[in-house]
C-alpha cells in the first residue's frame, strides 16, 4: 500500500535529522549539550515554563543548525566560489551562532542557581554511581561527537 504524502513528509524529515547526525558535527555537539542539558535540569526545579522555554531553546538551536547544513550543501551544489554564495554560508552561520548565543542566555538564567547545585552535589554524594555514569558518559559523547563520518557519494532520491 502506498505510503500517504503527509506520512513520507515524515520519512523525508527524520531521514534529514538522520543526516545531521551522521554528518554535522556541529549538530552532534548541540545535541550532547541538550541531552546533559535535559538530564542535569531537575535538579534545578525549572517549572513547566521553563521546560517549554528550553524545549524551545533546544529546537531553535538544532532547527538553525539543520537550517544551515540545508544552505551549506545547497551553495557547495551549485559549486561556486563566489561572494554570494560565501555571504549565504556565512550568514546562516551567524544565524547558528546567534540562536547559541540566546540559548547560553537562557541556560544562565536557569541554571544559575546556588539551590540546583547543592541539590546536585547532595544526589551526587547519597548515589555514587551517577556522578561515576555521568563521568563514563563524557568520553563516549566525545567520541560520538568528534568521530569523523565520510558520507556517501549515493544518490539521495525521494
Amino acid at each position: 500500500r502506498a505510503m500517504s504524502a503527509f506520512a513520507r513528509g515524515f520519512v523525508y524529515a527524520f531521514r534529514g535529522i538522520g543526516i545531521c547526525l551522521r554528518r554535522e558535527r556541529n549538530f552532534r555537539v548541540h545535541t550532547a549539550v541538550a541531552v546533559y542539558v535535559l538530564l542535569l535540569a531537575p535538579y534545578f526545579l525549572v517549572s513547566r515554563g521553563e521546560w517549554a522555554l528550553l524545549a524551545l531553546t533546544i529546537g531553535l538551536v538544532m532547527a538553525a543548525e539543520a537550517v544551515n547544513t540545508a544552505i551549506e550543501n545547497a551553495v557547495d551544489l551549485v559549486g561556486k566560489r563566489c561572494e554570494t554564495a560565501r555571504v549565504a554560508k556565512d550568514v546562516a552561520a551567524g544565524a547558528v551562532l546567534l540562536c547559541a548565543l540566546a540559548a547560553i542566555g537562557v541556560g544562565a538564567a536557569l541554571f544559575v542557581r546556588a539551590d540546583g547545585f547543592v541539590r546536585l552535589g547532595q544526589d551526587f554524594a547519597a548515589h555514587i554511581w551517577k556522578p561515576i555514569g555521568l563521568a563514563a558518559s563524557l568520553p563516549v559523547a566525545g567520541f560520538l561527537v568528534f568521530r569523523s563520518y565520510e558520507p556517501s557519494d549515493k544518490k539521495i532520491s525521494k
